[in-house]
């Protein structure tokens, strides 16, 4: 793995099209975090799904990239008609990982954006899955379908190792170096690896950074199912940047097996010293509670459609 040479940005806007909160009484703006102003006709939904909107700013330059879409096209294509978006000015899309509540709303997507639009995603995020809790269930998981995405001439472009995209304005982290003694991955999600099931290495979970000229690095997961302190960890090293201004995503530190992780997470968050905490989606109320008691000047509680804007 080598450092990628990641361009500063003048601001980064990132919308939440989709995550499992919405709170239409949730109206406080402030300079980060700007808040979605609708009736309740036009209430946005939520779904146990993540995707962001990311714009990034250089000079003149404007860029729009997609990452992940959610669970179900309904939600993301109906909050996206709420927000005004218009996917046809998104220039390219990157998925976290191959699970459902990531690339489920991708049709939606697809049909709205121009056609040819690049997806960047790891060669692992069209594995076989299954949940597998001993005794309990065997649950096998929906697969990202590789051929539809190439007769919709989506231009699948299969990366596991760092790289750019809005003009070397985005970082797109790849393979997600383990570091941590703490974060261990999901022993009841299993994969189809060379023909045989195997506890989920999670190759492909991976996140997206953009470098904030004077502020620092933005960090967004999926689910960090890597760990979102090393995926954190990783963006710093690949964008040769110690400074990290924001984290925003899924930390996966929800139920049984996950939760035991939160005291030391936010530990080495607030060795991290990012300037705001965001979590969302898989972190778990218990986790997200936990963040907002211990780390109150950095967190933020996120609804369905706020931006958050970073310069």
């Amino acid at each position: 793995m080598s450092a990628v040479a990641l361009r500063e940005a003048d601001r980064v806007e990132i919308t939440v099209l989709v995550d499992n909160y919405t709170d239409l009484f949730v109206r406080q703006n402030t300079e980060v975090a700007q808040r979605p102003a609708v009736a309740a006709t036009d209430a946005p939904l939520a779904e146990h799904g993540l995707s962001f909107l990311v714009k990034v700013y250089a000079g003149s330059e404007e860029h729009a990239v997609l990452m992940d879409a959610g669970i179900s096209t309904a939600c993301l294509v109906h909050n996206a008609t709420v927000f005004g978006v218009d996917f046809g000015q998104v220039e390219a899309a990157v998925l976290s990982h191959g699970h459902l509540d990531h690339f489920g709303g991708l049709a939606g997507f697809l049909e709205r954006a121009r056609k040819g639009i690049p997806l960047v995603l790891h060669p692992d995020a069209f594995l076989e899955r299954r949940l597998n809790v001993r005794g309990v269930m065997l649950f096998e998981l929906p697969r990202l379908d590789e051929s539809a995405l190439e007769q919709a001439g989506v231009d699948v472009r299969r990366v596991s190792e760092p790289s750019t995209l809005a003009s070397d304005l985005m970082l797109v982290l790849g393979e997600v170096e383990r570091v941590t003694d703490f974060e261990t991955g999901f022993a009841w999600a299993e994969a189809r690896i060379n023909d045989e099931w195997v506890t989920d290495p999670f190759r492909d979970d991976q996140g997206v950074a953009v470098k904030v000229k004077g502020k620092g690095l933005v960090v967004m997961s999926g689910c960090a199912h890597a760990g979102i302190i090393n995926t954190v960890k990783h963006a710093q090293k690949v964008a040769l940047t110690e400074k990290v201004h924001a984290v925003l995503g899924g930390f996966h530190l929800t139920g049984p097996l996950f939760e035991p992780l939160i005291e030391p997470t936010i530990a080495e968050m607030k060795k991290i010293a990012p300037d705001f905490v965001v979590p969302m989606h898989c972190t778990g109320w218990n986790a997200v509670n936990q963040f907002a008691r211990e780390m109150p000047e950095q967190f933020v509680l996120n609804v369905v459609g706020t931006t958050y804007v970073f310069q």
